[in-house]
């Protein structure tokens, strides 16, 4: 995390999710003949004050009619409700809605649902309450292409369903057994079948009520799981997903060996792994400062409190002059050989913990002070552009050679490269160039070490551990990551990607472009997500689309600071792990129904 980042760059200006009427000119419609189904969730709900708050919900169309080529959805917000913005759709009014598609997203054929759309708002209420209204109100009216959406051609009204188990957060042990559970009714008509599904895919059925079905053998792994009722004119509804994880049997054992499979991480036994959980931060700063190392706990307890939060990976940022043990740093600070051994005893803990340690290089020597420069001291106290040639292949021989034979470490080459500002955005080829090559770049009066000179020193060791490499612009740009990617002949690289409110990269849109090219290719893992913000709302949208692209996620970060509105937000409030307010409650509630495998 970049504590004191001044400039995110020229053209980075729109940071902010697509808001009413900013998204492309919508192509024409065409009318649906039929029907249309709309399924309404809500993603997130917050409580500001005792009578208001916010939320983000998603609604889906189907369309079951003949085909379109464009669409206008319209509705009317529940009573206490206020649209404030959206993306994928462009949006009008605020308490009677439209909402136009973005062009690219217009054509939906029959029987198909197009690309979800998303709502942001607000809500009050007249009494006050200890949380948001539950169940959370949705539109009653939808009509597509002023056809009203009552879930089936016209004439039959759909079906009402409800997933009675399992409950949403419940976990199981693998080979697992699920037992599912339903009740349906339908008004006008009979239930035809319930069906169960995970994700899109149906795993069973039941024909007569009650509605059950039995998923057996479930192996690791994180499940959405929801009931669809079929009617007998063939309508149907589908409930919101109950999100439950499977753990296997060996979870209460040491972290696994990582290896790069395609676009996925792999553990020996070959299940597809996601790097999921928190960075701590410390090991950057605290031997400068004089602080004890970490600057505050490392052991049993501390780890013991990641635990209860479902962690299962922590990135630690590590400062290469305290790792040296360079005469920089200055007395009272823990570095050379006591730093290495400190680093190695908490690596060592969080493994034996099943937890995977990311080994960050976080702040490193050479002396800047063009664009977004966090100091101007040549020592290792802030956040450079780049690694310098003098002392970043030193450090990750030295910890490849500590940590060879450990492959449940994981090497992250530098934290946030900014080549691009310090060539003062002029030529980003250029800058990808410098990211991969070092050597002299434009604006950086140091040498650079490049991320193929940190690969070269890390193999050249014999050390197999999976290596992390990072864009442009604080990590944030993947943008030419796959043609600029340092060659490893071990083949276990992946990319990390960090995404904060305040970047440029920070829509659905955006990420599917940009970050999903990148995701479709190697694996990727968000090795920092927050926002500079108490709440939740931005770090709920990058998860959500993470789980759904198979993409991993460290959130910044585990200390605490009593800070919710810099560069960040803290998880916690102390060192037992007590989530802070909304921010980390919000993520806390998120890792329990997730699971690496």
């Amino acid at each position: 995390m970049l504590h004191r980042r001044s400039r995110i760059g020229a053209g980075l200006a729109a940071t902010v999710l697509m808001t009413a009427g900013m998204a492309a000119v919508a192509s024409p419609a065409a009318a649906a003949t039929a029907g249309c189904e709309v399924t309404y969730q809500n993603l997130s709900t917050w409580q500001s004050t005792p009578t208001a708050g916010g939320f983000n919900t998603t609604l889906a169309i189907k369309n079951l009619g003949d085909p379109i080529t464009g669409w206008k959805l319209t509705f009317t917000m529940p009573s206490g409700q206020t649209l404030t913005g959206g993306w994928n759709a462009t949006f009008t009014g605020t308490t009677s809605v439209t909402a136009t598609d973005a062009g690219w997203n217009g054509a939906i054929g029959t029987g198909q649902t197009g690309t979800s759309v998303g709502l942001q708002g607000d809500w009050t209420r007249s009494t006050a309450g200890s949380a948001p209204p539950a169940p959370f109100p949705q539109p009653a009216d939808f009509a597509l292409n002023g056809v009203p959406c009552t879930g089936s051609p016209a004439g039959n009204r759909p079906p009402s369903v409800s997933l009675t188990s399992p409950q949403n957060g419940a976990s199981f042990t693998a080979p697992a057994t699920i037992g599912l559970a339903a009740t349906a009714s339908d008004a006008d008509g009979s239930v035809s079948r319930v069906e169960f599904l995970n994700g899109s895919t149906v795993i069973g059925s039941d024909t007569t009520a009650p509605y059950t079905f039995s998923w057996t053998n479930v192996t690791r792994g994180s499940y959405a799981l929801s009931a669809r009722a079929v009617d007998d004119g063939g309508a149907t509804t589908t409930t919101a997903p109950a999100t439950v994880a499977v753990t296997g049997q060996d979870d209460g054992g040491p972290a696994p060996a990582l290896h790069v499979s395609g676009n996925h991480l792999q553990t020996a036994s070959g299940d597809t792994y996601r790097l999921l959980g928190v960075d701590r931060s410390g090991g950057e700063y605290a031997c400068f400062q004089s602080k004890p190392m970490w600057d505050g706990p490392a052991d049993q307890a501390s780890v013991d409190a990641m635990k209860a939060w479902n962690i299962h990976a922590v990135r630690l940022p590590l400062n290469e002059e305290c790792w040296l043990g360079t005469a920089d740093v200055p007395t009272g600070g823990v570095s050379g050989a006591a730093y290495r051994q400190a680093v190695k005893d908490y690596a060592d803990l969080l493994v034996a913990n099943g937890i995977n340690p990311i080994l960050d290089l976080h702040w490193t020597y050479g002396q800047y002070s063009g664009p977004g420069a966090g100091c101007s001291d040549a020592k290792a106290t802030c956040q450079k552009p780049m690694p310098d040639a003098q002392y970043a292949p030193d450090f990750w021989t030295q910890v490849a050679q500590t940590f060879k034979g450990n492959d449940a470490v994981v090497f992250d080459l530098f934290n946030e490269p900014y080549p691009d500002a310090a060539n003062n955005w002029s030529d980003a080829t250029e800058a990808w160039t410098c990211l991969r090559d070092g050597g002299t770049c434009t604006g950086i009066d140091y040498q650079v070490a490049g991320m193929q000179s940190l690969v070269h020193a890390v193999r050249a060791t014999g050390a197999t551990n999976v290596i992390m490499a990072g864009g442009l612009t604080w990590t944030n740009d993947l943008t030419q990551w796959l043609t600029h990617k340092p060659d490893d002949p071990a083949g276990n690289l992946m990319a990390s990607w960090h995404s904060y409110n305040f970047n440029g990269c920070v829509t659905a849109a955006c990420w599917d472009s940009q970050i999903g090219a990148v995701a479709a290719q190697v694996p990727v893992t968000t090795g920092e997500v927050g926002q500079n913000t108490c709440g939740h709302d931005y770090l709920d949208q990058v998860t959500d689309w993470a789980d759904s692209n198979g993409v991993g996620y460290l959130a910044w970060t585990w200390n605490p600071w009593g800070v919710c509105a810099s560069n960040g937000s803290d998880l916690i409030t102390d060192w037992n792990g007590t989530p802070t307010s909304t921010y980390g409650e919000a993520y806390k509630a998120h890792l329990l129904t997730q699971h690496p495998y």
